[in-house]
């Protein structure tokens, strides 16, 4: 494949989680997300991450998609556009989850989960970061079932990750990455009990059907974009590639917050 037929294959995305105002940090992940995309002369997605009806609204969305064409960003597919793969909104998505969780059943990559978060965090097993109690291999169900008539009911769902193992990706920004199963991460949630699907499994539906070729996010989703590539792989998916950016911090060292619309004022001082 010549370097101009690469370069036009290329296909990055936005996708913000209006579940509070963008701030600083996000302008620049979704710069740096923009600028790869038209640097390779691209198609940049607009996809909105509204999967968790209590914390993403309509002001929020809206907010969003202002905030984001005030940074002089623009798109070549979303929710406004239109295009090939949509909906480009998750909350309208929900029957394309359930094919994939479906297939992970029909694989043996999942079983319901009934512990509780007490429960978890109790067991005290604390990831490599401290800051995440871990699944404990101990606490899984002894379940081998066919799909029941009402899947997939009203139960947690969780990816069966196997113990010891170790997940690694290559990262554009950040170099080889290596993740291993029980001190990084464990089995982890794909499907709630509330009729959502969980993150990881939504983020690796739609970027594999929208045909996502590069992933740009913050580097605290590392550890996400490893529990992705388990999916990919049990769901027989090809990998995208990854680019993780530097957060941006505040004074004392923490992420930014999504608690206040500050975005409009910095453009208006600017």
């Amino acid at each position: 494949m010549s370097e101009e037929k690469a370069k036009q294959a290329y296909r990055g995305r936005l996708a913000p989680t209006p579940s509070g105002f963008l701030h600083q940090g996000h302008v620049r992940t979704f710069r740096t997300a923009w600028d790869r995309a038209r640097s390779c002369g691209g198609t940049l997605v607009f996809r909105m991450d509204d999967l968790d009806p209590a914390r993403c609204n309509d002001e929020f969305a809206e907010a969003c998609i202002e905030d984001m064409q005030g940074m002089g960003l623009g798109w070549d597919e979303g929710p406004d556009k239109g295009g090939p793969f949509g909906p480009y909104q998750q909350s309208r998505r929900t029957e394309l989850y359930l094919n994939a969780l479906r297939t992970l059943h029909e694989v043996g990559c999942i079983y319901p989960c009934l512990k509780t978060r007490r429960e978890i965090s109790a067991a005290g097993i604390l990831d490599s970061s401290g800051k995440e109690y871990l699944y404990p291999e101990y606490f899984r169900p002894d379940y081998t079932e066919k799909l029941p008539e009402d899947f997939p009911g009203k139960y947690n769902w969780r990816f069966c990750a196997n113990w010891g193992d170790q997940v690694g990706f290559t990262d554009i920004k950040k170099a080889e990455q290596s993740f291993h199963v029980g001190k990084d991460l464990s089995d982890f949630l794909v499907w709630r009990k509330d009729g959502v699907a969980a993150y990881e499994l939504a983020t690796v539906v739609d970027d594999h059907l929208m045909q996502i070729t590069e992933v740009v996010r913050g580097e605290d989703l590392l550890v996400s974009s490893a529990r992705q590539c388990l999916l990919l792989d049990a769901l027989g998916w090809v990998r995208p590639t990854f680019y993780h950016c530097e957060l941006l911090l505040d004074a004392d060292g923490n992420k930014l917050s999504k608690s206040a619309r500050t975005l409009p004022r910095l453009f208006s001082a600017s």
